[in-house]
């Protein structure tokens, strides 16, 4: 007999008592909607990790929790729903009586793709409209088959499991699927393309939200590390936000490949064949900075990533981003996260601790 988790409102799963957290003083509403066949840990990891975000980490503090998420699940119906892998999810509620959600999120179902349609049916419906009244939606592995049936994929970026990529290549052609890619973000949508991308994607949004510290907080307290480095296909940086400017986009990308090199204005409007003038001010419309302040925060980012993984140079740091004059770089830093790189180092440095020491205390 399949054992069952119970994600039921009052089991554990969500702080009785919600501090003033978000703009408005209240957490974020989190749905995640439950379907049969998929691996557990697809619905289990978000739920823990937006769980977490404020939570967890100030309570291994001795500080007041402030949580900045409210999480609930949610399935077609309301009842248990069996997963891939001896455990039923018990939900919190059904889908009907979700009123509102900031955040939605489609865990993994099983493979056979038409049966599952068929069986969820009543979701598509719901994701629009969720979608339409301003919603995050985010998909994981095959769950990214429902936004796709949805429509709401249709002329974006997206991501989803190796094994049914080409698959969902032919049935929905108006996606730009890019499947070697982890996470996927376009407009409010997101995809993570594999059953442990569900982590990496919580995090990725919690960053997006929350910004850097509390996600690396989150990170740090669950013994994760943070979203997968830019060289996996896409970067973990809150610097653009989506637009249509495909010239500009194609200088973002262009910039995130190459951010450790000094890339005049001249050289970017070149690259996308756009004079000078006309490029500073459409890359400024599109993303809300100029592009040097873009670059700078591109660096800046890198040199995060760097120290947090245990970096012990940093004037090695600073070359490795592109800046040879070791003080500009500090200053440089220090005015990006408030802290000189030796400082940020020594807090959020090492994220992840080896066997050894998880059993040496």
């Amino acid at each position: 007999m399949a054992r069952k988790l119970d994600f039921a409102q009052g089991s554990g799963c969500a702080p009785r008592v919600f501090p003033p957290a978000g703009s408005d003083g209240a957490p974020l509403e989190v749905t995640v909607v439950l379907l049969e066949g998929g691996y557990a840990s697809t619905a289990i990891g978000p739920i823990e990790v937006f769980h977490s975000a404020g939570l967890l980490w100030n309570q291994l503090q001795g500080d007041a929790a402030e949580p900045r998420f409210r999480v609930r699940s949610a399935s077609l119906d309301g009842a248990s729903v069996p997963s891939a892998c001896a455990l039923a999810l018990t939900p919190s509620l059904a889908l009907e009586e979700v009123r509102r959600s900031d955040i939605v999120i489609v865990a993994a179902s099983g493979l056979d793709l038409d049966a599952q349609l068929a069986r969820h049916a009543a979701l598509l419906p719901w994701l629009r409209t969720h979608h339409a009244r301003g919603a995050w939606i985010l998909g994981i592995c095959t769950g990214v088959t429902f936004l796709a049936e949805s429509g709401l994929l249709d002329g974006r970026r997206a991501t989803t499991h190796w094994a049914v990529a080409e698959e969902l290549r032919q049935r929905y052609p108006a996606v730009a699927w890019c499947p070697e890619e982890f996470v996927t973000e376009d407009g409010r949508i997101l995809c993570g393309g594999g059953v442990y991308s569900a982590i990496d994607l919580s995090l990725y949004l919690v960053e997006r939200i929350c910004g850097h510290e509390i996600a690396l907080q989150c990170a740090r307290s669950l013994l994760v590390s943070m979203p997968r480095s830019r060289q996996s296909g896409y970067a973990v940086l809150p610097l653009s936000r989506p637009h249509g400017d495909a010239r500009i986009r194609a200088a973002e990308e262009y910039l995130q490949q190459h951010y450790d090199r000094e890339l005049s204005t001249q050289v970017l409007a070149e690259r996308v064949g756009l004079a000078p003038r006309t490029f500073i001010r459409r890359f400024k419309a599109a993303t809300g900075q100029l592009p040097g302040a873009y670059g700078q925060a591109l660096r800046v980012a890198a040199a995060r990533e760097l120290l947090e993984q245990g970096a012990t140079s940093i004037q090695a740091v600073s070359s490795q981003v592109g800046y040879d004059d070791l003080a500009y770089f500090r200053a440089l830093f220090k005015r990006h996260t408030g802290m000189t790189p030796a400082d940020y180092r020594s807090r959020f440095g090492r994220l992840q601790l080896d066997r050894g020491e998880l059993a040496s205390g």
